[in-house]
């Protein structure tokens, strides 16, 4: 049986590539069973536990089954796992049909080198273009989404950050999570968290991290009114 895996995020750069062909793989083989594989033959990676397998654009359970030849892509967590300092410093990003948590956005990315944290949240709000908002939905490209943010996190560094790692004083630590699927009035389509040692750097690079998502990242939303519904566009 042979699959081909996609890394994203900090689990790209633990394996040193985005993408691996596997192959003398024992069948049946459902996503739990192929994380514990990769587990097997690429310690580098460790736990995959919390990580997420994503077929096409869906999101699959850990007992669904794989097929001869598909592609499978594995999505670090949003909260719940260890991120190690190098991922942040990297930026680390998640795409997630689960709530997101401001609050665990915020933590991840404290450290006692950094004097200032800056969140944003994008909340649905109920009222647009005189329009009355049910809900969001959203949809992604999602095997593009993380390679452009990871373009977005260098950029990012390079102008606001040291992105040779030589400076600690202008290290930056950076977070985004964006929801797909339904998202509710009130509730956050994306949360980007920032850390660095001084306030200026981290409240331009997360402005930049927002404004560069909102125009690059292939990520659509459609708004459902009561009467109907209109796709918006890119970003959130």
């Amino acid at each position: 049986m042979k699959l081909i895996v996609e890394f994203f995020a900090g689990l790209r750069e633990r394996a040193a590539c985005g993408e691996l062909t596997l192959e003398g793989l024992v069948e049946p083989l459902d996503v739990d069973a192929l994380k514990r594989e990769l587990e097997h033959r690429m310690p580098e990676l460790g736990s995959l536990a919390h990580v997420t397998g994503v077929i096409g654009t869906e999101y699959v359970a850990g007992d669904h089954s794989l097929s001869d030849g598909e592609r499978v892509a594995l999505l670090p967590p949003v909260s719940g796992g260890e991120v190690a300092d190098s991922e942040l410093h990297e930026g680390v990003f998640v795409l997630t049909g689960s709530p997101l948590d401001v609050d665990a956005a915020r933590s991840l990315v404290e450290d006692s080198s950094c004097g200032a944290v800056v969140v944003f949240a994008g909340n649905v709000r109920d009222q647009n273009h005189g329009e009355q908002v049910m809900r969001l939905e959203y949809e992604a490209l999602e095997r593009m989404a993380g390679p452009e943010m990871a373009r977005v996190f260098e950029g990012v560094r390079a102008e606001f950050g040291d992105a040779s790692g030589d400076k600690p004083e202008r290290m930056l630590r950076m977070y985004c999570a964006h929801r797909t699927g339904a998202v509710e009035v009130g509730e956050p389509s994306v949360v980007i968290a920032v850390a660095s040692p001084h306030r200026a750097a981290a409240f331009d690079a997360a402005r930049a991290l927002i404004d560069r998502l909102k125009e690059r990242l292939p990520v659509w939303k459609k708004e459902l009114y009561s009467n109907g519904h209109q796709w918006i566009g890119e970003g959130s």
